[in-house]
């Protein structure tokens, strides 16, 4: 058994736990726990949200949720000796949702998929699914299944959304120069095109005073990856997995959390896995000066685990990068492919009774296959998407009887 180093009562607030986490990035906040190099460690977290979903059919509380609060990050945990210039080494040994526990807060046998209203957050596709939508799903094993999305199961990789070192003071001050350059763009834009520092909600760990007050105004929003790792919703980030961190502060300061059930290539609903709270076990080990040694000057490095399911039949949709809402040609444009390959996807699944929000919901929180085909065929950047066929009830691949097409009930919708 691990040593557990970081304990959440999933019945509280992780503000009200015995030792808080923080959702902010900041070099100042201080570590909960120190362990050695060569450890062997489990962390508990606790949902992003810090519990705000609820296990219902209603998808007001997906449509209201504040994301001023997001992510409940579990840590700092600093490790004895590591110092700026080094190579955090993390290997994941086991993770899933909260052990043993059935009950009303995501993980306790139970996860969620929301698609986020443009007004708060938005997603992918927000333009063509502007408003707020939910899938509850159940865990058996390693399988889940949803009254949502019904007629289909599927195998999860469950991983880590979330999980990286602190910034170094200068570190941070670039991240926040270049985002709120960003936003100065197009400073009214909906959904925004950055989040900058925000002081309300801050979770600070156990800062207190001017600390405190420093973090809440300078400490970066965890929402997007940085060089320090952060939320890279790699779904092939599971057991087995090796990464490497760049080490920016003295101890590393390593923290996470949003753990995932199982979650699409892109996790293109924007809470497109399926969230829940957890464990995760760590082993931790340093490789002394291994950013210079390795070159790695910006992002970390990631051997993926070998655990994924094994789909062996795809339906894959294809996506070219023009705007064909105006019919407007794009350079080279990747992330327009992917997401007319998205759409595509969804059109394709219509035809079998899935409203398009069921569709949407399935595909950021199954284990689809995203890839970038190609970027060299000027004008057209091309970009695919792997839908498993076994994870359906029927088949759902192109025949000369047409598809099946069957009432397949609704999602959680908000009011």
């Amino acid at each position: 058994m691990p040593d557990v180093v970081f304990t959440v009562d999933q019945a509280r607030s992780m503000r009200d736990q015995a030792v808080p986490g923080h959702n902010r990035w900041h070099p100042d906040i201080p570590p909960a726990v120190t362990v050695r190099p060569d450890s062997t460690i489990r962390v508990e977290c606790r949902e992003w949200t810090d519990g705000q979903i609820g296990n219902n059919d209603s998808a007001n509380d997906v449509r209201d949720v504040d994301l001023t609060h997001a992510h409940m990050l579990s840590g700092p945990i600093a490790i004895e000796g590591a110092e700026p210039g080094d190579l955090l080494v993390v290997d994941i040994l086991d993770l899933g949702p909260v052990p043993q526990e059935t009950g009303d807060k995501p993980g306790q046998g139970w996860g969620y998929t929301g698609i986020f209203a443009k007004q708060n957050g938005g997603g992918f596709l927000t333009d063509t699914f502007p408003d707020a939508y939910k899938a509850i799903w159940d865990f058996a094993g390693q399988k889940a299944t949803s009254r949502h999305v019904p007629g289909v199961s599927y195998t999860g990789i469950t991983h880590p959304g979330l999980f990286g070192t602190a910034p170094s003071h200068e570190l941070l001050s670039r991240w926040n120069a270049r985002e709120r350059a960003l936003i100065a763009t197009d400073p009214d834009r909906v959904p925004a095109l950055a989040l900058p520092p925000l002081e309300e909600s801050t979770l600070a760990g156990t800062a207190t005073g001017d600390v405190a007050a420093a973090i809440a105004r300078d400490g970066a929003r965890t929402v997007p990856a940085r060089e320090n790792g952060g939320n890279h919703d790699i779904k092939n980030f599971t057991r087995g997995s090796r990464v490497f961190y760049p080490v920016h502060v003295p101890g590393a300061l390593f923290s996470g959390g949003d753990l995932h059930f199982s979650q699409g290539d892109g996790e293109i609903t924007f809470c497109g896995a399926i969230e829940m709270g957890g464990f995760i076990d760590f082993h931790v080990d340093l490789i002394k000066g291994g950013m210079a040694t390795y070159g790695v000057t910006t992002n970390p490095i990631l051997i993926p685990g070998n655990v994924e399911p094994q789909y062996s039949e795809y339906l894959t949709f294809i996506g070219i990068g023009v705007d064909h809402t105006t019919d407007t040609q794009l350079y080279n444009d990747a992330t327009v492919a992917y997401r007319n390959a998205c759409l595509n996807a969804v059109a394709y699944l219509e035809k079998f009774g899935y409203s398009g929000p069921q569709a949407y919901l399935l595909l950021g929180s199954a284990p689809i296959e995203g890839r970038v085909s190609g970027v060299v065929d000027i004008p057209n950047a091309c970009c695919s998407l792997y839908l498993p066929t076994a994870i359906f009830d029927d088949d759902i691949r192109p025949s000369a009887s047409g598809p099946v097409r069957r009432d397949r009930g609704s999602c959680a919708v908000s009011s």
